[in-house]
């Protein structure tokens, strides 16, 4: 008996096309267009981030600030005076530690001197500022904070 081979397909089988070569992949125009739209989408998103990343640092400049100029209020409210230096704050628990310059990591904070109302006039710290060169998003300069 031999075998004859028909075009009737039975119910459950399976009909597999061979491809042809050029059906394959993708070809080098599609290739071409996602990476153009991608470059599109990351010149777009990359200046965002950098701005978003700018203003991020502003922000912690300005909450370190408050943080330390709130900690020298404490303790010239409960001492009396004000403190030394900064490495005060730290040895009577106002701060935990002194924070860095978000903006500027190598720079060190600018202690302003309080006004003192005695005629000795060793006043301590009154106030504390940045002393990171630049201006922020806003035009204002890192050291008017």
């Amino acid at each position: 008996m031999s075998q004859v081979k028909s075009n009737v397909r039975l119910p459950g089988m399976a009909v597999y096309k061979s491809r042809r070569v050029s059906e394959r992949g993708f070809t080098f125009m599609e290739l071409l267009i996602v990476m153009v739209i991608i470059a599109i989408m990351a010149a777009v998103a990359i200046p965002r981030y950098m701005a978003h990343l700018r203003r991020a640092r502003e922000v912690v400049l300005q909450q370190n600030l408050w943080t330390m100029r709130r900690a020298i209020d404490y303790y010239t409210t409960d001492k009396e005076k004000p403190p030394a230096s900064l490495e005060e704050l730290v040895t009577s628990g106002y701060l935990r530690e002194i924070p860095k310059d978000p903006v500027c990591q190598e720079c060190p904070w600018s202690e302003v001197p309080a006004p003192s109302d005695n005629a000795s006039g060793s006043g301590g710290i009154g106030d504390v500022k940045s002393t990171a060169e630049g201006i922020d998003s806003t035009g204002k300069p890192y050291n008017q904070y």
